[in-house]
């Protein structure tokens, strides 16, 4: 994802480029400069288009008079499918030429976020959503595929994945600043309007591109990833629709059921395909487990706060987008200037170090951040945003080497594609987790001073980031309430999240305690962190 998108895929031998194979290209080569300009100029998109759709929710909430639950969708939509079709794309891309996929991603993109622009209603827009984010998995995968086949060898693999990165990182650091910025000066609408018109480049320059594909045998893994799909639709439908439509009820029941029924057969399906979409023998794989488990933490611990952290200021800070976006910043960027400084400590201390004490700034930054009183400014949010962010930005110069040098190299390919949908995948579930226990644990506090159906409607309103009253509610004291019910609620989550990261710290530093069997792995575990970095 985006929220973590800087290195969507791993600069090694995961990508279709490597030397695997018969790869089979168009007798006339691009520049690898002009393939590197053209792919890092259209994936700059992803992350800010992911990120700053959060921004966007007030205004799409009042403008298509959509509850809370629906105006969710506008970025559980974009994770969902980015995440579930990341694999499948990536295999395909094989198969029809990476640059096919790369310019068939750009089109959907671009053409789904004008639907975006001009959609009539949140039904249309969550739909478009969707197809934006298939466009960003196809697009990723290709173009990440492209520039490995542009880049053929190590030393300069590295150099233009660095670039990569770098780009993504740009994205995800100033997506809310952008996003804020247009949607506080000229509507949401124009927010995803400028996206699409910001693409068209792009799109004229993929002629430019060489093709390639590599010569594979065997059928596609279609059923892993319906089944995977669909388990992960069920998971989202039902912790998005649980608050509004309580718990127990049937629908939200049968979503979580068909969640596990779907991602049993899922595994089921992993066990016995010829080319499965993901080797589930690395789970038994105590260093890949901690590697992997990684992401899925950060991706509660710093992308679900980029999400759920800007309605919360335009809320009970009465900020605007642009400044909400703004004040996000003390958040996202470290994970500019952090990489290159890991590479310096990385000569140091071992990635078993580094991934633990990444953990332990989230952990530390979110208990600061729950005690933090609603309603207070920059100024008191500045350490703990700050320490997230910094642990979240060591984390980005190392997890990807770290997965990729923890299994042998014939195995790079689906050990990276496996970390990758572990690390996506987060996203969607920590998304929407974070969303469905602020909307129940802020409700819940409402429902005292309101009742029931007061508390949901002025939830619905607090956590698309507006203060105002529900209608018969007195302006007077309400603010105060509101303040108090959401920043509690908040204040639950960050604690349960500081929780999460001290378990998962002290379980990856278990995971990844050396043995003399691992002794050997010690030099390759410091060149992966350097290397991303140079």
């Amino acid at each position: 994802m985006p929220g973590s998108a800087r290195h969507a895929t791993s600069p090694s031998p995961a990508h279709p480029g490597s030397r695997r194979g018969s790869p089979s290209t168009s007798a006339r080569r691009a520049s690898p400069g002009v393939t590197l300009t053209v792919v890092c100029g259209a994936l700059l998109l992803i992350p800010i288009t992911a990120t700053g759709a959060a921004e966007a929710t007030a205004d799409v909430g009042r403008s298509l008079h959509a509850g809370l639950a629906a105006s969710q969708w506008v970025v559980n939509a974009f994770f969902l499918t980015f995440a579930s079709l990341m694999a499948s794309t990536g295999s395909l891309a094989d198969r029809i030429g990476r640059r096919r996929m790369f310019t068939g991603g750009l089109a959907v993109f671009t053409a789904s976020m004008l639907v975006a622009t001009l959609t009539p209603d949140i039904g249309t827009l969550v739909a478009a959503r969707l197809l934006t984010g298939a466009g960003a998995a196809a697009a990723t995968t290709g173009g990440s595929a492209l520039l490995a086949a542009a880049f053929p060898d190590g030393p300069s693999r590295t150099r233009a994945f660095g670039v990569f990165g770098t780009v993504l990182g740009l994205g995800l650091a100033f997506g809310p600043v952008i996003a804020g910025l247009l949607v506080t000066g000229l509507g949401w609408r124009a927010f995803f309007g400028v996206a699409a018109v910001a693409l068209v480049p792009s799109l004229l320059a993929v002629p430019l591109l060489t093709e390639s594909r590599r010569d594979a045998s065997g059928p596609i893994d279609w059923t892993g990833a319906a089944t995977f799909t669909l388990g992960l639709s069920a998971f989202t439908f039902a912790l998005v629709e649980g608050p509004t439509l309580g718990w127990t009820h049937g629908a939200v029941l049968g979503g979580f059921t068909a969640c596990v029924l779907l991602l049993a057969a899922f595994a089921t399906v992993e066990r016995r395909h010829p080319n499965p979409l993901v080797d589930l023998a690395l789970l038994t794989r105590p260093r890949f487990v901690a590697i992997s488990a990684m992401p899925f933490l950060l991706a509660f611990g710093f992308v679900a706060l980029t999400i759920v952290l800007p309605p919360y200021f335009m809320a009970t800070l009465h900020a605007s987008a642009s400044t909400a976006g703004l004040t996000l910043m003390l958040l996202t960027g470290p994970t500019l200037v952090l990489p290159p400084l890991t590479g310096v400590l990385g000569g140091r201390l071992s990635q078993r170090a580094l991934l633990v004490l990444t953990l332990l700034l989230v952990a530390a930054g979110t208990a600061l951040l729950a005690l933090v009183p609603g309603g207070a400014g920059a100024k008191s949010l500045a350490a703990p945003l700050l320490l997230i962010g910094t642990g979240f930005g060591i984390s980005l110069a190392i997890m990807d080497g770290a997965a990729i040098s923890s299994v042998e190299p014939e195995r790079a390919g689906m050990a990276a594609g496996l970390f990758n949908t572990a690390r996506i995948s987060g996203e969607v579930v920590a998304v929407a987790v974070l969303g469905a226990l602020l909307t129940t644990f802020t409700r819940s506090d409402l429902a005292g001073h309101y009742g029931d159906r007061t508390a949901s409607e002025a939830t619905s309103r607090l956590l698309q980031g507006d203060m105002t009253p529900p209608g018969g509610v007195a302006a007077t004291g309400y603010a105060e309430a509101a303040t108090h019910a959401y920043a509690g609620a908040l204040h639950d989550v960050l604690w349960a999240l500081s929780a999460l990261s001290l378990v998962g710290a002290l379980i990856v530093a278990r995971l990844l305690r050396p043995t003399p069997a691992s002794a050997p792995a010690v030099a390759v575990e410091r060149r992966a962190v350097a290397e991303p970095v140079r």
